[in-house]
């Protein structure tokens, strides 16, 4: 893995380590990009997705055109953070992997399985397995500004 330029303060992981999506960045087979916003776990060098590999479409694009790209952003306006970190390289799917997964919804579901959703439990590894993103290059920036707003509108 390359690291082409880093000017994030405090490291790469400072970003990836937070309960961010990323976003996947792959082609049709007919070379259309797309994008899916993705829970992700930054371990081993790798970026981890759990992926629905029957229902949604981009599991097939990963299997059809492994070459993908991947950004996480940490944006704040209110007090101007803005941190990304980008990413070019391959993906691949493999098999569900217990303790990764573990790993990656505790990430963003805390620590207690107890008290995740249903939903997010015994996965069938007929239907689930992994995306694995396996970075060649990386750019990670801190683009922050003195934040302006006061607070962001409410939804």
């Amino acid at each position: 893995m390359e690291i082409v330029e880093n000017t994030l303060e405090k490291g790469i992981e400072a970003v990836l380590d937070r309960p961010l999506f990323c976003f996947l960045g792959a082609a049709t087979p007919e070379g259309r990009p797309r994008i899916s916003p993705l829970w992700f776990l930054w371990e081993d060098e790798c970026v981890w997705i759990i992926a629905d590999t029957v229902e949604k479409s981009y599991a097939k694009r990963v299997r059809e055109r492994p070459e993908t790209a991947l950004a996480v952003v940490d944006f704040d306006p209110t007090e101007g953070l803005v941190r990304h970190v980008g990413m070019r390289g391959e993906a691949s799917i493999v098999p569900l992997d217990g303790e990764r997964v573990e790993h990656l919804l505790g990430k963003y579901l805390g620590p207690d399985r107890e008290e995740w959703d249903p939903m997010f439990h015994d996965l069938d590894p007929d239907r689930w397995g992994l995306i694995r993103f396996d970075p060649d290059t990386v750019v990670a920036r801190d683009q922050s500004y003195a934040g302006s707003l006061a607070s962001v509108p409410e939804r």
